[in-house]
């Protein structure tokens, strides 16, 4: 068998390379999409900054036009037990992990698909023991000979198949399943920084309940103080008893408002132990307090060619944009002639000690050439099918990058108006705290009815509730700015790059 025959197999294996490098891929190629043409996301120009407020959380936010968005983004809150929670959670976030390993099986099989490229290659080794009839073996039964010829036959063969890539199929459907795996990266992109916002947000929100609690704590004593004066001033006749009952339901109105708020906070902290991984009862969270965050002093303001690249949502349009691009070209190479050389070379020995005799050698060399002639319409609807699909996906991905401008623009807005809404209620609690003091006082003088201060109370509690959640929107409007401008996602190590072919194990079938 010789040099001969490995000269052969080695020709058939050098052919493919050949062929692929001169074929063609059928169907539209894909080209990213250009950038919105504008220079903005809001309607009208930024100011340089938003409102400054003396207050709490007051401080005016600088937009930075073309600003990059930090990976750690949270940590610029300076809040070491938020940094910390959501480090924990996207450490221990069990639904980003069943992202990560959807990742894997999209890369996996795009990694399976480029086999396809490459011959296949496979080896057989047999054993057969035959008898054949007297007369299979041309003799003749006499005597007390009753069978006939007993033998064995070894059987050792390489096969080789390769399919030539004539019309891109191959290729088509490799850059397929890789856009499917870059869709699956960007969804854990976009899953890893919305697990961070949620619970940024989550945490914020907790802060500001827990505030609003004791402002309505710290009411109910305000509200059952005041009850014991008209109470005296009952004693003393310079009170209703209407009066008392009054000042009585409005302690029970305030202490009644405790208890949602007290269901909420419960509910919140709950809602964190589940972006941790964890039951609530062995979550172990701590409490968070709007005074121990910081707001970020400058704020970043993508351009719109930065943000759609930036998006992870975009991105993963994209790539489902591509995928379908990708399958047009599928459908039409089905319907087109394929052609797959075999070849098979080895041994066929009586014994297994003459498998290398001369004389002995087996090969054999197939050529085939597959055409679709009648699918009763499959082949062509197929492809409309497909052709359909990329039209989708193109209307999609517009869409989405529409709903990205939008939700940009939105926060843009929100923050210049939370720092209105903060200036405008600091002043409204202001104001309804010193009404408040000057009726309770009058009140004690015996100068104005009882109603003029339940009113001041009801417009004091309003105010105080009102700054609150002012100051907590203000935080929580700044975390949704940095999740719509695509939330850093660039500046982390925590969505793995496509593997390559050779690190995944080329060699391994």
């Amino acid at each position: 068998m010789g040099d001969n025959l490995v000269s052969r197999a080695s020709g058939v294996l050098c052919l493919p390379a050949a062929w692929l490098l001169a074929g063609c891929a059928v169907g539209p190629d894909f080209h990213r999409p250009a950038a919105p043409a504008v220079s903005r996301a809001t309607e009208k120009p930024l100011p340089a900054a938003t409102l400054a407020v003396a207050t709490a959380g007051g401080s005016a936010q600088r937009f930075v036009e073309g600003k990059d968005v930090a990976g750690d983004w949270w940590a610029l809150f300076r809040s070491p037990r938020l940094t910390a929670l959501i480090a924990d959670a996207l450490k221990q976030n069990p639904s980003l992990e069943s992202a990560r390993s959807t990742l894997r099986q999209a890369q996996e099989a795009a990694l399976a698909d480029k086999g396809a490229w490459f011959p296949n290659l496979s080896g057989t080794l047999n054993r057969t023991r035959q008898e054949l009839s007297l007369a299979e073996s041309g003799q003749t039964g006499t005597g007390f000979q009753t069978s006939g010829t007993t033998f064995s036959v070894y059987t050792a063969q390489l096969n080789v198949s390769y399919t030539f890539d004539v019309w891109g199929q191959t290729r088509r459907t490799v850059e397929a399943a890789q856009a499917q795996a870059e869709q699956q990266r960007f969804q854990l992109a976009g899953a890893t920084t919305m697990l961070a916002a949620n619970t940024a947000t989550a945490a914020i929100n907790a802060a500001g309940l827990a505030a609003e609690i004791a402002a309505e704590e710290a009411l109910v004593k305000a509200e059952r103080d005041l009850l014991n004066t008209v109470k005296r001033q009952f004693e003393d006749g310079a009170a209703t008893g209407s009066d008392v009952a009054t000042q009585e339901a409005q302690l029970a109105n305030t202490e009644a408002l405790l208890v949602p708020l007290q269901t909420q906070l419960a509910q919140t902290r709950d809602q964190l132990a589940a972006y941790l991984g964890r039951v609530p009862s062995e979550a172990d969270i701590p409490a968070f307090a709007l005074d121990e965050l910081t707001l970020p002093g400058e704020l970043p303001v993508s351009l719109p060619s930065q943000l759609v690249d930036q998006r992870p949502d975009i991105r993963a349009s994209e790539a489902q944009l591509h995928t379908a691009t990708a399958q047009v070209g599928v459908a039409i190479s089905n319907r087109l002639p394929q052609l797959t050389l075999s070849a098979l070379v080895g041994t066929a020995p009586a014994t297994i000690g003459d498998a290398f005799t001369p004389g002995n050698g087996i090969w054999a060399l197939t050529n085939q050439l597959l055409a679709p002639i009648f699918q009763g319409g499959t082949l062509v609807h197929q492809q409309h099918a497909a052709e359909a699909q990329a039209r989708a996906a193109a209307a999609n991905y517009r869409n989405t990058v529409v709903t990205a401008f939008q939700n940009v623009a939105d926060v843009l807005t929100a923050l210049q108006q939370d720092a209105l809404a903060l200036a405008a209620n600091q002043e409204a609690e202001r104001a309804a705290a010193r009404s408040l003091e000057l009726t309770r006082v009058q009140y004690g003088a015996g100068g104005v009815p009882y109603l003029s201060v339940l009113t001041a109370e009801t417009q004091y509690q309003t105010a105080v509730i009102g700054l609150l959640k002012a100051r907590t929107a203000r935080y929580t409007d700044t975390v949704a700015l940095y999740v719509a401008l695509g939330g850093g996602w660039w500046h982390r190590n925590d969505v793995p790059p496509p593997p390559s072919l050779f690190s995944a194990g080329l060699m391994r079938s």
